[in-house]
């Protein structure tokens, strides 16, 4: 029930450009948990008001009659801390409004295996820490145009994980919560731009193997990781829809499957809360 209602927000919020009333067909409250997002009314307004959380921009949508922020709340949050946004109205001082992040408990799984499977080697390590600077500082882009909706295609067919947020720890060593959606399915399999976007990154990387980042607009951005092939380019535009490549076992993976992450103001948030139905589209 309560992804049925946050789907219907989604649409409902995207929707507020074009109708002064659509503010009445969103829920009263979001989930504003850990991993999740927090819709924060901002009133009316001539221009869009810029909104900033924890420093960086966040996503806006509506119209003069009503705005929204749609603030994506990292999986690190502490459940039950108050939480500040920072807002700047045309011709006003900048404002603070505030929510309280609730609590949402996610899998934990312990795995015990030879000491060399959970350090890496230093060369491998070395790369890691590049390419991690690099896609940080990808999902920290900020364009200005606004997405079309926030309502996203599945990117494939196949059988999707409920990992998003599950953390391992390996031999008693905690590790990163998983940021994205497992969807298992045969390599080859067509990989389709959940929404309309602009290519930001495309990469083989060590531990996400081929790899595309697009952007939708206003820091609203998805991953597809893993690929055996890669069909865009950096700047290219693409379609919901599109082809942009086929599911692979790249990088450090046990299978073929896609990885899918969404992010917005730069946090990993549960794609399952965007996604519109069971089925992709795209060629074979």
């Amino acid at each position: 029930m309560l992804r049925r209602n946050f789907l219907y927000l989604l649409v409902g919020a995207a929707a507020i450009a074009a109708r002064s009333h659509a503010r009445s067909e969103l829920p009263l409250k979001a989930a504003a948990v850990p991993g999740a997002i927090a819709l924060v009314t901002l009133g009316p307004d001539t221009k869009p008001p810029i909104a900033r959380f924890n420093g960086r921009r966040v996503l806006v949508m509506g119209d003069e009659s009503e705005w929204l922020a749609v603030v994506g709340i990292a999986l690190e949050t502490r459940a039950g801390s108050k939480q500040s946004l920072s807002v700047q109205r045309t011709g006003r001082e900048t404002a603070t409004l505030n929510f309280i992040v609730g609590h949402k408990l996610y899998a934990t799984q312990h795995l015990t295996v030879r000491p060399g499977q959970v350090d890496l080697a230093p060369e491998d390590l070395a790369r890691h820490e590049t390419e991690r600077v690099h896609l940080s500082a990808m999902r920290k882009t900020f364009t200005d145009a606004t997405p079309q909706t926030l309502a996203l295609l599945p990117p494939c067919t196949g059988e999707r994980s409920n990992t998003f947020g599950k953390r391992r720890f390996f031999n008693g060593q905690s590790r990163n919560p998983h940021n994205g959606m497992d969807i298992a399915a045969p390599v080859a399999t067509p990989v389709v731009a959940a929404g309309d976007a602009w290519v930001l990154d495309v990469g083989d990387y060590f531990f996400s193997g081929n790899t595309v980042m697009l952007d939708h607009g206003q820091g609203f951005l998805t991953l597809y990781a893993h690929l055996s092939e890669v069909e865009v380019a950096i700047g290219d535009r693409v379609a919901a829809g599109a082809q942009i490549g086929r599911v692979g076992a790249t990088g450090r993976v046990t299978g073929p499957h896609l990885h899918f992450s969404v992010y917005l103001n730069a946090e990993a948030v549960d794609p399952g809360l965007f996604l519109t139905s069971n089925q992709a589209s795209g060629t074979q």
